[in-house]
């Protein structure tokens, strides 16, 4: 019986690549103005910031709801093959709820797994899940891998402008405002499921180093699991940088470091010239 996998856009995974993955996507909407979107589908990462930057208000995203999966579920159930779901976390949107709520049709069909993160660090569940799958495991097997593994998932980001934080509402006018003075670089991560600063310095080259620290100090990264790191924005000279300056850190990695563009559930946010780095850590701490 085979297993499909089913991904939300909130990992930054595109309809080409969800093709190439094996996977299916399905995707967010976003909305600038009255004109709205499928992420990942009619709307790129490049012309996602483009609009960002131009425009001077924040878009508004939209989850997943319960007949969207239904209808995917369907399909995908049609033929006696079970599916496994992995949705951004169930504490930043509804997509989960509704994906379960859907799966509740479908007789023990369809698993739905949380994976307590978003963008980069959901994107590496999903590859280590097609990497299961390749192994033909089972739904039941391919669940119990993932919920064990997705809390030693580390995502850390270090933000280049607090004033899409400013923008929605995460942070008040006048802290943004001491902050680009300051040139203040906050460093964010996802802790249970929910987006947490967890330091700040002043500088993109102290901001740097404070993120190398953290790094370092989350329990090392396991080279055999998914690893992959991200920019936001229009071009990845920040990203380039900073890997050239912890080099050290991605000795054991033997190949060249993958490298994507942050999408719009995050991007949204956090605005452009962010750099962040998802992987999985050697021991769970």
């Amino acid at each position: 019986m085979a297993v499909k996998l089913v991904v939300d856009s909130a990992s930054d995974i595109d309809m080409q690549e969800a093709e190439a993955l094996g996977v299916h996507m399905i995707p967010m909407s976003i909305q600038f103005g009255d004109k709205t979107y499928a992420d990942g589908v009619d709307l790129s990462r490049r012309e996602f910031f483009e609009k960002l930057i131009e425009s001077d208000e924040l878009p508004t995203t939209s989850q997943i709801n319960m007949f969207q999966f239904e209808e995917c579920f369907r399909e995908l159930t049609g033929d006696g093959s079970e599916v496994v779901v992995i949705t951004l976390s169930s504490k930043l949107s509804g997509t989960y709820a509704g994906a379960v709520s859907a799966a509740s049709s479908f007789s023990g069909k369809v698993h739905v797994v949380d994976s307590l993160n978003v963008c980069i660090g959901e994107r590496i569940l999903i590859q280590y899940a097609v990497r299961l799958l390749e192994k033909g495991i089972s739904a039941g097997e391919l669940v119990e891998h993932l919920e064990e593994a997705k809390h030693r998932i580390k995502l850390m980001a270090l933000l280049g402008t607090l004033e899409y934080l400013q923008k929605g509402g995460r942070i008040s006018a006048v802290t943004a405002a001491a902050g680009t003075v300051l040139h203040v670089k906050p460093v964010i991560s996802i802790v249970e499921g929910e987006v947490k600063m967890i330091g700040k310095a002043m500088g993109s080259k102290k901001g740097n180093n404070l993120l190398m620290q953290l790094v370092s100090k989350s329990g090392g990264v396991d080279f055999t699991m998914p690893y992959v790191t991200a920019y936001s924005g229009l071009e990845d000279s920040l990203l380039q940088k900073y890997l050239k300056d912890s080099a050290v850190l991605w000795e054991g990695c033997g190949e060249e470091i993958p490298s994507y563009c942050i999408g719009s559930t995050i991007g949204t946010h956090v605005g452009p010239g962010a750099i962040a780095v998802a992987f999985f850590s050697q021991k769970l701490n």
